[in-house]
């Protein structure tokens, strides 16, 4: 029994070796607001928006190692999917969201800013923001009216060539979508 104990826990601790091998970078995680730049072998258009289809096409491709999705530019625009054959190191960009292999979506956390939400409904009129206008100008907007509850930040390519906000006089539930950014002010 004792050798038994001992085989098993040497095989524990070689799966465990192998698997940190095999993960040299620690836990793996897809941010909101990074690119990775080279090592493109294959991109294709993301009709719906949604960064999940590239995460979901890396897994199914034994070639991916990581990939970058990119957000429409334009409402004529499509977004696209990088597939790459290395890891490139994450550039900050908020174009972009990008990934290793094996990682999901992960959407930041900061305060009441509800990334990937879009609050359908609501809306009392809508403000097209600048080109590089941002889910942050559209709080302030909100903030500024004593009459907006919430807003909705739709990126741009989205509904149309601009980024807009959308300001709500009721808080309603909250959907996921990638296109959008919301927050409940009052």
């Amino acid at each position: 029994m004792r050798l038994l104990t001992r085989l098993c826990g040497g095989l524990l601790a070689l799966a465990c070796a192998l698997l940190a091998l095999a993960l040299p970078f620690g836990a793996a995680s897809a941010q909101t607001g990074y690119d990775r730049f080279g090592g493109d072998y294959a991109h294709f258009e993301v009709r719906t928006g949604d960064p999940d289809v590239c995460a979901a096409r890396c897994e199914r491709d034994a070639r991916c190692r990581a990939w970058s999705f990119s957000y429409p530019k334009t409402a004529a625009g499509a977004a696209t999917c990088w597939l790459k054959n290395q890891v490139p190191p994450r550039a900050e960009n908020s174009c972009c969201v990008s990934g290793v292999r094996g990682a999901g979506v992960v959407e930041p956390r900061q305060g009441e800013t509800e990334y990937s939400i879009d609050r359908q409904g609501g809306d009392y009129r809508f403000v097209d923001l600048p080109a590089d206008g941002t889910a942050d100008n559209c709080k302030a907007i909100c903030d500024g009216e004593k009459r907006c509850r919430a807003f909705t930040f739709v990126r741009a390519g989205y509904i149309s060539a601009a980024p807009r906000c959308y300001l709500k006089d009721r808080i309603t539930r909250p959907r996921h979508k990638p296109c959008c950014i919301s927050g409940v002010v009052r």
